[in-house]
């Protein structure tokens, strides 16, 4: 690559997934295995207890995965516009592009797509990460891609977000991001603390710890609906204004607090009214039928009483005919 007036006349490519890293990938095949071996194992739960088993460890996994996976996504707020644009910095060539800005809890990332791709004698189809988590500074990061030669959309994008820009929001974002991550940390440290409970027999603790599972997302999705309250940097493309709004994030976050905090309702209600099919719910209640109820343990409680009851007549008439009977004269 050589330079033209101390410009690059080529961007390189420097790919970045927005939705997540792909090494998040690792995290859901972690999960996916789980999954797959309590399949497996799945049809040695005899009874009604095989439906129960596999609602609850589906039910686990969803809620533990999206606290995790929401930590790393780039979707908690994003917007698209399509716009007429210059494509590099001191140029007047004119593109036709799709811009897309999504904004997570670590940073922001910026989408380009030409309409068509292929224009200028180029392919038109980049995402840049600028982050401010792990020690990441943004203002450095955006810096290196002015050195780079990013697209000038993405520039203009990335710019409306370093500490020195009019718009101020960085400091609010960055903010928001750090106190919905911790709480996101905290929610899925409950969230395990509600598991354990729930396969002991204080079931209704772990609905409790369910609904401080809510609470604590509940948390981190105000902490990052803050940013709205601020006022909004405008990102003007001619006539066309990239606005962005709450998106998948954020709504997955909420929506999973909220069953969280029914799953809490839910077990401590029937622990008040009714236990026993709360117990048998969670496998600690052992009486139940082969076919129509779960079976707690490897005994059946009706069969050891009935075994129990025949044994005690048969003692009592051992002893009757055993018996010498002292006859007064």
């Amino acid at each position: 690559m050589t330079l033209f007036d101390g410009i690059k006349p080529f961007y390189p490519h420097h790919r970045t997934p927005y939705i997540f890293a792909i090494s998040l990938l690792v995290v859901i095949l972690v999960v996916l295995v789980f999954a797959l071996t309590f399949l497996i194992i799945l049809p040695g739960i005899r009874g009604k207890g095989r439906v129960y088993a596999f609602c609850r460890v589906i039910l686990s996994l969803f809620v533990g995965v999206v606290i995790v996976v929401v930590n790393f996504t780039g979707d908690w707020e994003d917007g698209y516009a399509t716009v007429n644009t210059t494509y590099k910095a001191f140029s007047n060539e004119i593109i036709t592009a799709r811009v897309g800005l999504h904004i997570g809890l670590a940073g922001i990332n910026v989408t380009l797509k030409g309409l068509p791709v292929n224009q200028l004698n180029e392919t038109i189809d980049y995402n840049e990460n600028f982050l401010w988590r792990f020690k990441l500074n943004y203002n450095e990061q955006y810096y290196k891609g002015l050195d780079r030669g990013l697209p000038h959309p993405i520039l203009y994008i990335a710019e409306k977000f370093i500490r020195e820009s009019p718009c101020l929001v960085q400091e609010q974002y960055m903010l928001s991001g750090h106190y919905a991550t911790a709480m996101m940390w905290v929610a899925l440290c409950v969230w395990l603390v509600a598991n354990i409970l729930f396969s002991m027999s204080t079931i209704v603790y772990g609905g409790y710890m369910a609904l401080v599972t809510a609470l604590f997302m509940i948390f981190g999705v105000i902490a990052f609906a803050t940013t709205r309250n601020v006022s909004q940097c405008i990102i003007q493309f001619g006539p066309t204004t990239l606005k962005t709004s709450l998106s998948a994030s954020f709504w997955l976050t909420l929506a999973t607090a909220l069953l969280c905090f029914v799953i809490g309702v839910i077990v401590i209600i029937m622990d008040h009214f009714v236990p026993e099919k709360l117990r048998t719910f969670f496998l600690l209640n052992g009486e139940g039928d082969d076919d129509d109820e779960m079976h707690g343990g490897l005994i059946n409680h009706s069969f050891t009483d009935d075994y129990g009851d025949a044994l005690y007549l048969k003692e009592r008439k051992n002893s009757f005919n055993n018996k010498d009977f002292v006859v007064d004269t």
